[in-house]
């Protein structure tokens, strides 16, 4: 299904000021007010576009005919994007949870006709998001919903649009609704985050990863890197710290960070392997 359908009036708006305030061209995040440079870019693990610096707002990517993407990613899982992709490329996950809906990670994106379908499919209660390279627009997400929007303190200072409803959590896990529960896993930031969803409707347990494990082409494996797009890997004892996280909790299902990178069986124990593959050949 696609937010380009027949939908009903928008019952949520994009804010006036949320419309124009500056969006990274190269990785989507919005910023409080105009700048010069994008400190997510500029950091090791990203990247300035090769033509420099460039900035977008909300009423450009309208204007240049982006529209949402809504598409079922899995059992009581629907992906949500935009067409054409903005940035970085990720889709974000509602997760339909009785307790109610839960928003794992974000996207550059986001208009009243988006705003409204969601809407019709219960909302969002609450946005997580794993690591800097998604926040994109997390800030006008949570008040077109008025939803708290969790973020590791550790990554706190890469919030370009600071606002009372973000809440800094601490620590190694943090439960945020019934059978729902953050992890900072540590891997690609220091606060990099996945979501344990206890009660999937399949009973089994899924993971919510984006890129902080992150599911590679072959669906049967998963990755760990410091940075993707410079090919820079992730550090062995990082990795084993993640490992010994998320070992306490059952998951069949992994939901990588783009369309369709989803493990849909096996998944703690894809990690494992994936995970002893990895040292085993950084460490030869």
């Amino acid at each position: 299904m696609s937010s380009s359908d027949a939908a009903p009036s928008p019952r949520r708006a994009v804010s006036a000021a949320g419309l124009r305030l500056p969006i990274c061209a190269t990785c989507g995040v919005q910023y409080a007010g105009p700048r010069d440079d994008c400190p997510v870019c500029l950091d090791e693990r990203q990247y300035v576009g090769w033509e420099g610096q460039q900035w977008l707002t909300l009423e450009d990517l309208r204007a240049g005919g982006r529209h949402g993407r809504l598409r079922e990613e899995g059992p009581g899982v629907v992906g949500v994007g935009a067409e054409p992709a903005v940035a970085v490329g990720q889709r974000a996950l509602l997760i339909r949870a009785p307790s109610g809906n839960v928003l794992w990670d974000c996207v550059g994106y986001l208009d009243d006709d988006l705003a409204a379908r969601i809407e019709e499919l219960g909302g969002v209660s609450a946005i997580t998001v794993s690591h800097p390279h998604f926040y994109g627009v997390m800030t006008e997400w949570g008040r077109v919903f008025d939803a708290p929007v969790y973020v590791h303190a550790a990554d706190r200072d890469w919030v370009g649009r600071p606002d009372p409803l973000i809440t800094y959590w601490s620590g190694d896990t943090h439960p945020i609704a019934p059978g729902m529960t953050l992890i900072n896993a540590g891997t690609h930031f220091a606060g990099g985050t996945v979501l344990h969803w206890a009660s999937d409707p399949e009973g089994r347990g899924a993971l919510f990863s984006g890129d902080i494990f992150m599911v590679v082409m072959d669906r049967r494996w998963v990755s760990f890197m410091y940075s993707i797009p410079n090919y820079i890997p992730e550090r062995p004892s990082t990795i084993r710290r993640a490992l010994d996280l998320v070992e306490p909790f059952a998951f069949d299902r992994i939901y990588g960070a783009f369309w369709g990178r989803v493990v849909t069986e096996d998944g703690a124990g894809a990690v494992r392997r994936s995970a002893e593959r990895y040292l085993r050949f950084v460490g030869e």
